[in-house]
């Protein structure tokens, strides 16, 4: 792919084409808690939301009404689409005109100095390269803005079988990538543990710190077993045609029926967002 900026890599781009409906479907959406804590950070209804790296929309979507205008940035044209076809058919139509979403890169933003209040960066800044990602935010934020990271503490609670399933099964199926892939083609993530540290060290923000909490979401075997298959790694083992995973899919979807027994069940997702203070 030409044109990316340098900082960007492809494989982190492509990981998420072709599966665009999976991820929408089964991911959760960012929680109201996300509004209430940045909001009062800002001390005001915020001006310009900036959601970078925004996926199908599940993180941008619930400025509506919340901001004066929310822009999603999105490289990955499938995902984008459908973050696009979302809002397409939302039926607010003077809400939906504070949203829109464009192609753009978390170290390359077309906005100008000071023009946002926030940031954010919801299951994404792992993703991007954090020094000149940070340098960018801090150049787009007006002082006293906000940029945040946060990210789910996967998987949400089932039985501690399904959950050692869950995990287990990511965990091979990077452990495939890293032996199989080329090399040019694989992923970089990067530590979310990382995050508040890198905040910190950019220089870039006067105020940093983690921020923890939680959100209660109804969930059943087929919502709990597509979180696991809308993950990126696994979708990269099948979208290469790998069927190494095969027996071990089928393990950890006996474990998760075995638990909700056709039951529609509270599971708690657990998030930690690391913010930024200009």
């Amino acid at each position: 792919m030409s044109g990316i900026p340098a900082g960007n890599r492809h494989g982190n781009i492509e990981r998420f084409s072709g599966f665009e409906d999976t991820y929408d479907r089964y991911r959760p959406s960012a929680p109201r808690q996300v509004i209430d804590i940045l909001s009062s950070y800002i001390g005001r209804k915020p001006g310009r939301v900036l959601d970078i790296g925004c996926g199908t929309g599940l993180s941008t979507f619930i400025w509506m009404n919340h901001a004066e205008e929310v822009v999603g940035i999105e490289p990955n044209d499938d995902m984008r689409g459908k973050a696009e076809a979302k809002l397409r058919s939302q039926p607010d139509h003077d809400a939906k005109g504070s949203i829109r979403f464009i192609s753009g890169y978390s170290n390359q933003l077309d906005f100008k100095d000071g023009s946002a209040d926030l940031i954010t960066c919801s299951q994404s800044f792992h993703w991007m390269e954090p020094i000149s990602t940070l340098a960018e935010a801090a150049r787009v934020l007006q002082p006293g803005g906000v940029f945040a990271a946060y990210d789910c503490d996967w998987p949400p609670t089932a039985s501690w079988q399904a959950e050692k399933s869950y995990v287990e099964l990511l965990g091979h199926a990077d452990m495939l990538l890293r032996e199989r892939q080329e090399q040019q083609d694989q992923a970089i993530k990067r530590n979310k543990e990382s995050h508040l540290q890198s905040i910190i060290q950019s220089g870039k923000f006067r105020y940093a710190r983690e921020i923890v909490f939680h959100n209660q979401e109804l969930c059943d075997a087929d919502r709990y077993i597509g979180l696991a298959l809308s993950q990126g790694g696994l979708q990269t083992v099948m979208k290469l045609g790998m069927n190494d995973l095969e027996e071990e899919i089928r393990q950890f979807k006996a474990h998760v029926i075995e638990h909700f027994q056709d039951r529609t069940l509270e599971v708690l997702f657990s998030y930690r967002m690391r913010i930024g203070i200009k």
